[in-house]
């Protein structure tokens, strides 16, 4: 019984760490837990640098309020589901292409969210985000070029590892 309230609590704390949390803390907060699970050093090694790309630009985009899912609608908060959603390579590919686009074009593109809110968009670094996918073969001057598929499934890999530790 209290393995499933711990569990549950951990849950919870996910959501208020998402919501409320800095970049710094929730990133400490996995590597922390990868830690005490013993992951292999392969996994252990790649998930805090894609949890810091991930949340580089999603944590701007819920200081701003415009947060948005990889289909372009409005989302009030960040949750670590609207993370996972991001967590998908070519979704992750794609939110780096809208930020840079957004940025040069000052303002919030590619979205469904009323033009009104997509003015209040301030521009976000991206240098994280864009440095991560370089190093895993997706090229950020044309964003209709592929990727490796392997690198696609590594990251599915990636994903289920950080889900199992919040």
């Amino acid at each position: 019984m209290r393995n499933k309230k711990q569990a549950h609590d951990m849950k919870q704390e996910s959501y208020t760490l998402f919501e409320n949390g800095s970049l710094d803390e929730i990133v400490l907060t996995v590597e922390t837990e990868l830690q005490q699970r013993n992951e292999s050093p392969f996994w252990a090694d790649k998930v805090a640098p894609f949890t810091q790309a991930v949340l580089s630009v999603l944590i701007p985009l819920r200081e701003q309020g415009l947060l948005f899912n990889p289909e372009g609608r409005y989302e009030q908060k960040l949750t670590p589901e609207l993370f996972f959603r991001w967590c998908d390579f070519v979704s992750l590919k794609m939110l780096a292409f809208t930020i840079q686009f957004s940025n040069d074009a000052n303002k919030l593109v590619r979205t469904k969210l009323p033009e009104e809110k997509s003015l209040s968009y301030e521009p976000i670094d991206i240098e994280t985000l864009a440095s991560y996918l370089a190093r895993y073969s997706v090229n950020m001057e044309d964003e209709h070029l592929d990727f490796p598929i392997a690198n696609y499934n590594l990251h599915l890999g990636v994903a289920n590892v950080i889900k199992s530790l919040l």
